[in-house]
């Protein structure tokens, strides 16, 4: 069995290197992006609780709650973070194709570890939700640098499965975020628009920040086939043996057209989007992504 991928790139890292990742909106009543002093007195305000992650300063575990419990939670204060990122991962079959290496699903797996990478060293918390029909796995927030580790277990460990279901479960998510924070949502977005725009909605109507990498594989967005072929849907048994070249045109117009509604619809409701294909360079579109968005923060 071939080994899992190590979804932290150093070429990537590099790229992002003198980087941050700042929030334009103002979350939890501070301005995100400009860190407190990491250094907690009588002042601090306790916040809410998270689990132990080895590492974690022991003089913050509650124990009041290991007696009820029997297990580790660690005192989380306000002065601890001014940020708190939700990193949502599209782990449904489709999000498994690939012409060639890597597939959607590595890629978003690439995003999704540097971003947690960077936002972790910016003492900001990260939390990962892996989906599809639902939530299928959720990794609560935290600032502990070790929690990069679980996260790129999580990815590592995770096989693209089942159906996308956007609508309930964006739903689902917006409801279990127990703070606003920094949304960033991975996707190839092959589904019901209108579901997907609803809970996008949502997101923000709870007052989240927003952004939305669409990726896509290169032979989605070319469609360079020629010959004969059978194309087979995999998140349903539909099935089309069709010649390409006659649906080539009509193809790429309605691809062009759904993800310009899907960008658009984003800018209008004050979320980032960002349409990102396999073979681009990620580490060059991420680190571009970044800077710019540092350059047009509102300090």
């Amino acid at each position: 069995m071939p080994e899992p991928p190590n979804y932290l790139d150093p070429k990537i890292l590099a790229k992002l290197q003198g980087l941050e990742l700042k929030a334009r909106l103002i979350v939890e009543g501070f301005i995100s992006g400009q860190h407190r002093s990491p250094f907690h007195g009588f002042s601090v305000e306790f916040a809410e609780h998270r689990q132990y992650s080895p590492g974690d300063d022991l003089r913050h575990l509650d124990w009041r709650v290991f007696g009820k419990q029997d297990r580790f939670y660690i005192k989380q204060y306000e002065e601890e973070t001014n940020l708190y990122a939700y990193i949502l991962q599209d782990k449904s079959r489709s999000m498994g194709y690939g012409s060639s290496a890597p597939t959607k699903f590595e890629y978003a797996n690439y995003i999704a570890a540097s971003l947690a990478h960077l936002l972790l060293r910016q003492r900001d918390s990260v939390a990962l939700v892996l989906f599809s029909e639902g939530v299928e796995r959720f990794l609560p927030g935290s600032t502990n640098p070790a929690h990069i580790r679980q996260i790129t277990h999580a990815l590592e460990e995770t096989v693209p499965e089942g159906k996308t279901d956007f609508g309930a479960t964006l739903h689902d998510i917006a409801e279990r975020m127990p703070r606003r924070g920094l949304v960033i949502l991975i996707s190839d977005f092959l589904g019901d628009l209108s579901d997907i725009l609803l809970g996008l909605k949502h997101l923000r109507h709870k007052r989240h920040e927003i952004i939305v990498f669409q990726v896509l594989d290169e032979y989605e967005v070319t469609f360079p086939f020629k010959e004969l072929t059978l194309f087979r849907g995999m998140e349903s048994a539909q099935q089309l043996f069709a010649e390409p070249r006659s649906l080539r045109a009509q193809y790429i117009n309605e691809l062009n057209q759904f993800v310009g509604s899907l960008r658009s619809e984003c800018l209008n409701n004050q979320s980032d989007f960002v349409m990102l294909k396999t073979s681009d360079p990620l580490d060059i579109a991420l680190a571009s992504f970044v800077a710019t968005r540092m350059a047009t923060s509102k300090r």
